[in-house]
């Protein structure tokens, strides 16, 4: 019973602390990367030191990060200034302004200015939300930082709060949930890195055939964004419509859309439930079902953890463990 009371206040601070999700979230996924890349890298040189590996990766993370900003944000400004430029002849044009005159017979100045203070709340709104989430992700990074620098100080000091005389039943069940959620989301993210590699493969095709400038380079960005579910996909469409419009102009831009909307469909009613339901074990069903569910609940966060959390409550219930198959014949092939 005890563990079900800490369960209700797990999901109760998550609640009280929903403005910093995003944080959260990240935090935890960056945490989860590094100290399993350690742990693979340790496996092949045994007696290489965790803080010479952690150093030398986030160095070329911050190297990474600052090629992507100083190569491609120069080129991105340089596109929307000539999509601009080009709107405003566009608009500017004899037959635009005889097509305006048209359609303001039929439709209202004031719905007009209402579809336009509509757009504008969209693009504040937009912006305020790339500032929080590039906030996030920064200090995430540094949170992140932090905790695998110091990975063994951090486990022997956590170990301390189980021993706790008072307190020690609270900590051991605050382990035990955070166990097996850290072994449901490690499963979900193995599935999300699969699609990833496989949305970054097609996308790569495509701008072959398409004659785009630099691939690889483009490549990886749609692999960074890939890792967020569905939606990562979309977001890529930006900068692969701005490049577009520099090799090929408007019409390359509509190939873009075209390849996106392909790319999302196959990801959306393919990959992610093919791959989610083969790692956690679930029916393809239900795994539809849980995405559909909690990204409406909780918005493009859902993709991520909406199958962690579902298997997880499966765990804790004792309906399906991890690790082990549904039906039964699950004792049969316990040992495959």
């Amino acid at each position: 019973m005890h563990r079900v009371v800490v369960l209700l206040l797990i999901i109760a601070v998550l609640y009280a602390a929903r403005g910093m999700m995003n944080t959260i979230l990240l935090t935890f996924i960056f945490t989860y990367l590094i100290v399993h890349w350690i742990r693979l890298l340790q496996r092949f040189v045994p007696h290489l030191p965790p803080v010479l590996i952690v150093i030398v990766t986030y160095i070329l993370l911050i190297l990474g990060l600052y090629y992507v900003v100083t190569d491609y944000l120069p080129l991105l400004v340089e596109q929307i200034v000539k999509m601009v430029d080009s709107l405003i002849k566009f608009y500017q044009s004899p037959d635009m302004k005889t097509t305006l005159q048209w359609v303001n017979r039929y439709v209202s100045n004031g719905t007009i200015i209402s579809q336009a203070k509509h757009g504008m709340q969209l693009a504040v709104s937009t912006l305020t939300s790339l500032g929080t989430l590039t906030f996030a992700f920064v200090m995430s990074l540094i949170l992140s930082f932090f905790y695998t620098i110091e990975l063994r100080q951090m486990n022997e000091f956590s170990r301390q709060f189980l021993s706790s005389k008072s307190l020690g039943w609270f900590f051991n069940d605050l382990y035990y949930f955070g166990k097996k959620f850290v072994n449901t989301f490690g499963v979900v993210l193995e599935a999300q890195f699969f699609i990833a590699i496989c949305n970054t493969v097609i996308t790569m095709i495509c701008l072959t055939f398409m004659h785009m400038p630099q691939i690889f380079a483009l490549g990886l960005m749609v692999f960074i964004l890939s890792l967020i579910p569905v939606a990562g996909v979309i977001i890529s469409l930006v900068p692969l419509s701005m490049v577009a419009y520099s090799v090929g102009g408007w019409r390359y831009i509509a190939y873009v859309l075209i390849m996106v909307v392909v790319i999302h469909a196959i990801e959306a009613y393919v990959l992610n439930p093919k791959f989610m339901s083969s790692r956690t074990e679930l029916p393809i069903f239900y795994t539809f079902v849980v995405l559909l569910v909690s990204e409406h609940l909780f918005g493009t966060w859902g993709l991520i953890v909406g199958v962690p959390i579902f298997t997880f409550l499966l765990d804790i219930a004792d309906v399906k463990p991890i690790g082990k198959a549904v039906g039964p014949t699950s004792s049969t092939k316990s040992d495959d």
